[in-house]
Formats: structure tokens, sequence, C-alpha cells
């Protein structure tokens, strides 16, 4: 049982970076599909636009920005961070590491250690654990996890079960060792059983890329993608994530001995409205604390919850203390929630370049 408290560690600041002008409209996705099919879409999923990375835009470039500007908004000496840790599945190369890359690009000293982790859904929890047990054990002075994806450039833009869901974001957060914080408390889990559930097939060592990986095959429903693209099983993803979400954040609540009122606000990994107010209602969560992003975003994978909180909470972050219940879930499979405390901590509007 993965449940665990983490001391002497805070938040200092959250920024979130998305692409500027290459959005579209879910409405505009499939031009030629009939108008009461996309309302459906559009209802079930809540998603109103995406925001897509050009092909010269890549994550690395999203959390560069998004970290630079949080570091000069704190104004952070770069040879105090002595840690990085970016989190995604879409990485600049195969190798080396995009962490020691960013870690070159931001101007951060070589004793600051780097490394990546390789999480989507869940990704953002997951970051937070690994980066706060190292702060605290080392007592590092200050740390950035930068976690986003452009999972889109993985993605069939003729895949009606997928392209209508995804965006691309990248997002920073500073942590600093601090022993008067309030400890962080985790529910960490993963079930290898359903890794085809989510999955880029053709590319990695198991399968590798080859001119097969590009050609185009055909599925019911009018959807096309190849082996190097995206699939997506929405009835397995749905049932897994309606039943393992709210069982961790029960099972986190009754380790903590806490309540849901005990709560200001909740963000759950953006997957799609349908599968959320599902999750929030077996939870019995009062509408006004759960809040979404989908909206404007879409599902921008392991960045949907930093970016919701930037995007909905920026305000309140900058100038209250919150309580806050976080849960990802989704590729691996894998599923994690958190709580977090945040005090009058340092926040941006979403940056858009």
């Amino acid at each position: 049982m993965a449940d665990f408290s983490i001391q002497n560690v805070s938040v200092k600041g959250i920024s979130a970076c998305v692409p500027k002008e290459n959005f579209v409209n879910t409405k505009d996705v499939f031009p030629g599909m009939d108008n009461s099919e996309m309302q459906k879409i559009v209802s079930m999923t809540g998603i109103d636009k995406h925001h897509i990375s050009p092909t010269e835009i890549c994550t690395s470039d999203l959390c560069f920005h998004a970290a630079e500007k949080l570091i000069t908004k704190l104004a952070w000496q770069k040879e105090d961070i002595g840690i990085v840790v970016f989190v995604s599945q879409t990485p600049d190369y195969i190798l080396p590491m995009t962490s020691a890359i960013l870690q070159e690009r931001l101007g951060l000293q070589s004793s600051c250690m780097a490394f990546d982790m390789s999480i989507g859904c869940s990704g953002f929890v997951y970051g937070m654990s690994v980066i706060s047990s190292l702060i605290s054990s080392s007592k590092i002075k200050k740390g950035l996890l930068l976690v986003g994806d452009t999972i889109t450039k993985f993605i069939s833009k003729q895949d009606r079960s997928t392209f209508p869901l995804f965006g691309d974001a990248g997002t920073a957060i500073a942590l600093e060792y601090d022993e008067s914080a309030k400890e962080m408390a985790f529910s960490l889990h993963t079930d290898g059983v359903g890794h085809k559930a989510i999955i880029v097939n053709d590319g990695g060592q198991r399968s590798p890329f080859s001119a097969q990986s590009l050609m185009p095959q055909n599925y019911e429903g009018g959807i096309e993608r190849n082996d190097a693209q995206l699939y997506l099983n929405g009835m397995d993803v749905f049932n897994f994530s309606i039943t393992k979400a709210p069982a961790s954040f029960n099972q986190l609540m009754s380790y903590k001995e806490t309540n849901i009122d005990a709560f200001d606000y909740f963000v759950f990994h953006q997957a799609n409205k349908l599968m959320n107010e599902t999750i929030r209602k077996k939870l019995k969560i009062d509408p006004s604390k759960y809040l979404y992003s989908l909206q404007k975003y879409g599902n921008t994978s392991s960045a949907t919850i930093p970016l919701t909180l930037v995007s909905e909470l920026q305000d309140e972050l900058a100038n209250k203390s919150l309580s806050l219940g976080l849960c990802g879930f989704g590729v691996g499979l894998s599923w994690g929630s958190m709580i977090l405390h945040t005090d009058k901590i340092a926040t941006l509007a979403v940056i858009e370049i």
C-alpha cells in the first residue's frame, strides 16, 4: 500500500504555458461530421478548444518558458536550484534526457541533478512525490518540477476517438526545503495489466519504428490511424478511471483521517467531462469545488492538474492558504492522489507562446 507523507517541502510557485496561435475549436475538428453528432461529442467531453503545438514547438519549450518566467517572478537565484525533474511522455529525443537540456537552457549549475520521468496522466502526482522526497531527505534548497506533454504529435487527425480530446501544455512547479511546511500526503498505484489500454505501439525497442508503422489503417466508426499514433480503448479507460480514482482518494483520506469537507478545492486529471463528473458524484464533491479547464485546453495528459490550478485558481493561490485534493489517473495504467497545502504562492496567468 503506497500511502505516505512528506515533510519539510513547500510549493512556492506554479506556472503553465500553451501554444498561442495553433488551436482548434472542437466543432472544426471534423468539418464533415453531422452537427448533432458533434454536439454530442462536445457535451460528453466538455471540450470547446485545444491548443496544439506546431512542429517546431516541443514539450521542453513550453516547460522552459513556464519555468523561466516563474523563476523571475520568485526572484530566485539560479545557483540555489539543486534539482530539475522533467515529467513527460514526449521528450525531445530518445536520448539524451530532456531534463539535461533544460538544465543547460535555464542556466542552472552543473551541480544541479536532473532526470526524466516517463509518466502520463498521473505524472504530476508521481512527480511531486519524487521531487519532494529528494528535497526533504537531502535538504536541497530549491527544485523545479517540469510537467507537460505535446501528445497531439502522436494523434491522428482522422481518429475521432482521440483527436477531439487532447491538447498540449507545459508547466513548472517551484518547490523549496521548508521546515515550517505542512506535510504532503500521497497514495500511488500501478496496474500494468492494462498497459495496452492507452498506447503508441511502434517506436520503442519492443516494436521498433519501420515504414510499416506509418501505414494508415481503417477501423470501425470511420477512424483512421497508424501504429505510430495513439490508441485509446475508451471503455476500458472509462471503467478503470471511475473505479480507481475515487477509491484512491478515499484511501488517502482514510490514511490521513480526513474527509471531503476539509478541502477548499479538488483538481482531478482532466480526462473528459463525463468521466470526471462520474468520479465527482461518486466522491460526493460539491460542483463548486471541483475545477475544470477542459473547456479551454482539453486533456493535456500529465499537465492537466497544474494547468487547471493556474487557469482556474490563479488569484486564490496567490492570496490565500488552500487545502487541495488532487488525483491523476490513466496511461500505464497508473493512478495517484495527493493532499497539497499552499500558502500564498507565486502564480502567473497562463503563458502563450
